[in-house]
Order: structure tokens, then C-alpha cells, then sequence
């Protein structure tokens, strides 16, 4: 099977005019191997990690992160909060352009952001949902309106809710905006052909074009781990995201092969289906006792050795171990198989069958494999349901799943890794939980600047959330990379994305 993989893998490279050779690339073409084909590319739409990669050359954001997890300026230049804590005045770099030659300003700002607020479909809204009004106060300068103090707002606008579109493009396009986004980004959209490549070309008037010195980049989605790195190692790609950490070694040993890594700010766990239509209606779905068992049947650091190769850090809530923000009173359960067999039969579910959907990943697959394997023992019949990724997750927004083995890829405050996910109007709840009290403790957190204040509120979420288990959170990851050794330039970041500036190969 890997065999064939391999060929045809190989075909679609040959069938792109993209595998090494003499005259088949621009010696600045540079050709990134994804572990999956991105949903829309459309910012307000997007739901995938590699669409927000792709994205990254494309879409330049109001502010970036830096290596520290730091905010810094984008296409802001400089920020200040009124004394209420509810306006925030952005001064906006100048001369910048969207790739249609339109002028970026202070109305392509209140523009893009109220399109994520309002467009149908948005996986923005929450992130951007204290915003009441955008003011322009000039071509340059853009105040955002609160209707209440927000403390994450300067790190959701690090992200695609930040993401300034032309408003020219968008309106033309409508709905369908994603399939030729137009930004300002250091890239333009070029083409894109499902489940086989999209590419990208150097935009010109780009106002940071000193540090682009790559031509063309083309994304070519190939989701078996092993077969992209068998493309990076014979030359048909030149950097590969997403490497699987059994093959950290092999990588490493290899002298044409550069590996990079970073520790990650999201999470992955098992998302429970709780109240989303029909399929939510089982004993795991229903009742919190099954949920708990299925968590106690699970020995993350076991999980973590043979899936990860010890690489990756257990954990149980929205945040890593490691983090400021993470609930040090509530720990990580060890596994308990009498604790969990009890719950059942308390539950009158003693052999309760569950259908847990997950990616075609070879890496996920092997975690789905062993959490399989460890709940068998408590009596769970896990059956593995392989969807290709960007599929399933249309599945579980539609309610069709009863687990789902997902991540989340993370983001600085963690307001990000949990409003998002978990309130009960968020477009991203696919496991439709809903508690009024956690939600009011979420949005009060949103309200104080300290961490102490804030920790307050996520102490009582995490007693909600880590006994109603909408969410049985396992791990937090590394971003792990490999790439030819004639790419220099590349820093890994904690949020996983492929900045190109920089980036070039020698």
C-alpha cells in the first residue's frame, strides 16, 4: 500500500511540472508537502490548521505573533488603548496594497472585520464578539469600538480574525471569495486544483518585499507522513510540515535533511458529541459517567511513548501543564480501569459501542488505534470511522459523528484555545455543549487584564468542563518540520505556521 502510495504521489508531482530536475522549477520555487488539503481559503471561513498555512503567504494580519508568544505589528504599526479599556486606537502601516492594486486603509479594516463578524458561516464571530463598532478616524487610523473590556483582543487579531481582505475582491466574489483570495500578503493567489496543489507567486508591491526571496511557493497536500517525507528525501519537495516523531531520527541522521521543532500552543483530544442532532443521543453522548470512563481508560503517558515516541506533553485541559493558565488543582487523572468499569455499570452502559471518527493520517490513526486498544479493557467498543480531514470536520459541524479525535492548533491567550470550542452559540462547538455558567466564568475572564483574575474564572470553568467532559483533552504537541539542507531562513513558531519571509533556497 505504501508502494502505490509512493507512485502516485510521485505522478502528481511529475503531473505539476514540480519533481527535480533540469528546467522544471524557478531555482526560487519552493515546494511545501502538507499533511492535509486545506478547507476554504477564505480567512472568515476557514476551520483547518493548513489552511491558515497556506494563508500565511498569502494574508499579512493586523499583528503577528513573535517567538515568545509576544504580539507585534502587522499591518498595525502602532496601538493604543482609551482609558476605559473599550476602544482601541490602530494606526495602519502606510503604502501598503492588496494584491488587485486596491489601497489597504482604515476602511478595508472596519470592512474585514465586520464581514467576519456577519457573514454567513463565519468561525470568526466569537473571537471577535465584544467589538460593537468600528470608527474611521482617518485613511490611517481605525478605533474599535467595545462594548465591554476584552482582554484577548489584541491576540485574537493575531489571528485569521484578523485578516484584512480587499473589499473590492470580497464583494465581488461574495461566497465565493475562497477560491481566489485577494489579500496583502508577501504572496498572490496563483491557482489551485483539490486535493493536489495550490500556488502561489511573489506579489510585487508587497511593503516588505526585501525579506521575500523565494518567486513561487506550491503547497502540494499529501497526507501520509511517510510517503511526504519519502518526496522530501528524493528531491520532489523541499519542506514537509508535520513530521511524524517516530521519524525525528531518521530525519535527523540524514545529512541532505534539515529538522526544526517547536513546542506547540494548542491541543488534541477527543471532542464528544453532547447535544448536535440525533447521533448525540448514545451513553457517551448523554451521560457524563461514560464520558469519565472512556477518560479513565486512557494512560496518556503510555499514549504519548508509543504514538509519539515520548515526544509530545500529556495533558488534560485546554492548555498544557506547562502553561501559566493552566488549573493546577485539577491534574491529570491517572487511568483507572475498576473506576471506569464502576461508572459504566452505574451508567447501565457496561459495553457501550462508539464510533469515533478520525483523519486519514497515518499518525492519528495509530493514536485512534491505541485509545481503542486501552478502552477495551474498561469494555468500550470503539469502532474507527477514516475520514479524510477536511470531510470530517464538515461531518461534525453537521452533527454526523459521535467522537472525534481532533486538535486544535492553538493560540496565544488562552481565551483562544476555549471560547471558540466550548460557549454555546460558538460556530466551532461541533460538540454543541452548552452551560450557561460556563459561559458567564469565560466571559468574565475576558473582562481583567491579571493573570491571577483571570486563572479566578478558568479555576471554576475547568470544575464544569473536566467533570461534564465535552472534551477529553489528551496532549499537546510539537511542530515538527524537515526540510532540504539547501533551505535556509526557516524559524519555526509556536502557532505552527510557515512564515516565508525569510525563507531561501541556496
Amino acid at each position: 500500500m505504501t508502494k502505490w502510495r509512493n507512485v502516485v504521489a510521485a505522478c502528481w508531482l511529475v503531473g505539476a511540472g514540480l519533481i527535480a530536475g533540469p528546467g522544471a522549477v524557478s531555482a526560487q520555487t519552493l515546494r511545501i508537502g502538507l499533511s492535509t488539503d486545506p478547507d476554504t481559503l477564505d480567512p472568515t471561513q476557514s476551520r483547518t490548521f493548513v489552511s491558515n498555512v497556506v494563508r500565511a503567504a498569502l494574508c499579512d494580519r493586523l499583528f503577528d505573533i513573535g517567538l515568545e508568544l509576544e504580539v507585534v505589528p502587522q499591518l498595525a504599526m502602532e496601538w493604543e488603548w482609551t482609558d476605559d479599556k473599550k476602544g482601541l486606537v490602530i494606526k495602519l502601516r502606510p503604502g501598503v496594497k492588496f494584491h488587485d492594486g486596491e489601497p489597504f486603509d482604515a476602511a478595508a479594516v472596519k470592512f474585514s472585520i465586520e464581514r467576519h463578524q456577519t457573514m454567513p458561516g463565519s468561525t470568526r464571530k466569537s473571537d471577535l464578539s465584544a467589538i460593537s463598532g468600528i470608527e474611521i478616524i482617518d485613511g490611517r487610523t481605525a478605533k474599535l469600538v467595545l462594548s465591554t473590556p476584552f482582554a484577548p483582543l489584541l491576540a485574537q487579531l493575531a489571528t485569521s480574525a484578523g485578516t484584512i481582505v480587499s473589499p473590492k475582491a470580497a464583494q465581488a466574489a461574495g461566497e465565493n471569495f475562497g477560491s481566489r483570495p485577494v489579500c496583502a500578503g508577501p504572496f498572490k493567489f496563483v491557482e489551485r486544483v483539490a486535493q493536489d496543489r495550490i500556488v502561489v507567486e511573489r506579489f510585487g508591491d508587497y511593503w516588505d518585499k526585501d525579506k521575500i526571496k523565494l518567486d513561487r511557493i506550491v503547497y502540494l497536500p499529501i497526507p501520509d507522513t511517510t510517503v511526504r517525507l519519502a518526496n522530501l528525501q528524493s528531491g520532489g519537495l523541499d519542506m514537509i510540515e508535520q513530521v511524524a516523531p517516530t521519524d525525528i531520527d531518521g530525519v535527523r541522521k540524514d545529512p541532505r535533511l534539515r529538522l526544526a521543532a517547536v513546542n506547540g500552543i494548542g491541543y488534541s483530544g477527543i471532542t464528544i458529541n453532547v447535544a448536535n442532532g440525533e447521533r448525540s443521543k448514545t451513553p457517551l453522548g448523554q451521560d457524563a459517567r461514560v464520558r469519565q470512563a472512556l477518560e479513565l481508560s486512557i494512560d496518556r503517558e503510555a499514549l504519548n511513548q508509543v504514538a509519539f515516541n515520548g515526544e509530545y506533553q500529556p495533558g488534560n485541559q485546554w492548555v498544557s501543564p506547562d502553561n501559566p493558565y493552566y488549573v493546577k488543582e485539577r491534574p491529570i487523572p491517572a487511568p483507572n480501569i475498576p473506576k471506569a468499569k464502576a461508572l459504566l455499570a452505574a451508567a447501565a452502559a457496561p459495553n457501550p459501542v462508539v464510533t469515533m471518527t478520525v483523519s486519514t493520517s497515518p499518525v492519528t490513526m495509530q493514536v485512534a488505534q491505541v485509545i481503542q486498544s486501552m478502552a477495551k479493557e474498561s469494555g468500550f467498543d470503539i469502532r474507527i470511522r477514516a475520514t479524510e480531514f477536511a470531510s470530517a470536520l464538515q461531518l461534525a459541524a453537521k452533527g454526523d459523528f459521535e467522537a472525534f479525535l481532533l486538535g486544535w492548533t492553538g493560540r496565544v491567550d488562552p481565551d483562544g484555545n476555549i471560547y471558540n470550542l466550548l460557549t454555546c452559540r460558538s460556530p466551532n462547538n461541533d460538540a454543541h455543549y452548552c452551560n450557561p455558567e460556563v459561559d458567564r466564568e469565560l466571559d468574565a475572564a475576558r473582562k481583567v487584564d491579571a493573570r491571577a483574575d483571570r486563572l479566578a474564572h478558568y479555576r471554576n470553568v475547568a470544575e464544569h468542563l473536566l467533570q461534564d467532559l465535552p472534551i477529553i483533552y489528551l496532549y499537546h504537541g510539537k511542530w515538527l518540520y524537515a526540510s532540504t539542507a539547501r533551505l535556509s531562513g526557516f524559524t519555526p513558531y509556536p502557532d505552527g505556521l510557515i512564515r516565508p519571509q525569510g525563507l531561501r533556497l541556496e
